[in-house]
């Protein structure tokens, strides 16, 4: 885990530490207490899928493939207002009868910031600090949630260390988690609006994603360029990074796509 977030992923030294302590010393705790729960937030773009694919790598042989994964799209699971009932029932069941076959299962909840408020909700004895629920124990499984509830909160701050003159690196977690968690529990857009797992505390890591830089970019297209077999043309890396639009307008510090459209961007210059 470790080696491949230092290998892969850029920009992001605060992700990098969280991570890594919390899913190493969760795995190597033999009487935990309650399962892990890890929510991840940042722009698009910025890696929150991708770290998400590296922990299951990192536990599972198949990874994403793993039939212990189990992955939640929230505009494709959970798609109608009016059917929240429905899902909440289903979720509890999948969640239940997925841990009871292997307890060392991941569910991995994406775009939490299109979910219903409520709905994440119906999970939170699942998450809770109980020894058995119906005879299942779930203090061996692992929850990540992704969003872009946040992402502003983030920003704000990673600005602030940057018009002061300071590094991004030396932005520390506790800088961002509580003004974090307190932005997604009031934002009215997000599937945490008013959580019981952010009231109760459920949640152990709120782990954010800084927007990516031009410096960061590059990287992300050089990377690719090499995982295809191809020499880098430095002409083309600097102009594929110099096409992304970033933010403010002002200072034009972010790329306000992150790295998300470096993959389609390298199939126009490549003749792959």
């Amino acid at each position: 885990l470790q080696e491949n977030l230092d290998r892969k992923l850029f920009g992001q030294h605060l992700v990098n530490k969280v991570v890594v302590k919390a899913v190493r010393g969760f795995l190597n705790n033999t009487n935990a207490k309650k399962p892990l729960a890890l929510s991840l937030h940042g722009w698009t773009g910025t890696g929150k899928n991708f770290v998400s694919k590296i922990v299951a790598e990192s536990i599972y042989k198949r990874g994403l493939h793993s039939k212990y994964v189990h992955q939640f799209v929230a505009t494709l699971h959970f798609p109608h207002a009016h059917s929240i009932n429905l899902y909440k029932d289903q979720l509890q069941s999948w969640i239940r009868g997925n841990v009871s076959i292997c307890p060392r299962s991941l569910f991995i909840f994406d775009e939490m910031d299109k979910m219903h408020a409520g709905l994440i909700d119906s999970i939170k004895p699942f998450l809770d600090y109980y020894e058995l629920l119906d005879g299942v124990s779930y203090r061996q499984a692992i929850f990540i949630f992704l969003s872009n509830a946040g992402a502003e909160k983030i920003t704000e701050v990673a600005l602030d260390f940057w018009r002061n003159g300071r590094t991004r690196e030396d932005i520390q977690l506790t800088d961002i988690q509580n003004a974090l968690s307190v932005s997604v529990f009031n934002n009215k857009n997000s599937g945490f609006w008013h959580s019981t797992l952010i009231d109760r505390n459920l949640i152990d890591y709120f782990v954010p994603f800084l927007p990516l830089e031009y410096k960061h970019v590059k990287m992300c297209v050089r990377v690719e360029i090499e995982s295809r077999g191809y020499a880098v043309d430095e002409d083309i890396l600097s102009r594929i990074a110099d096409e992304m639009t970033y933010f403010p307008r002002e200072e034009r510090i972010y790329s306000d796509k992150g790295c998300k459209t470096v993959d389609s961007k390298l199939d126009y210059y490549y003749d792959f």
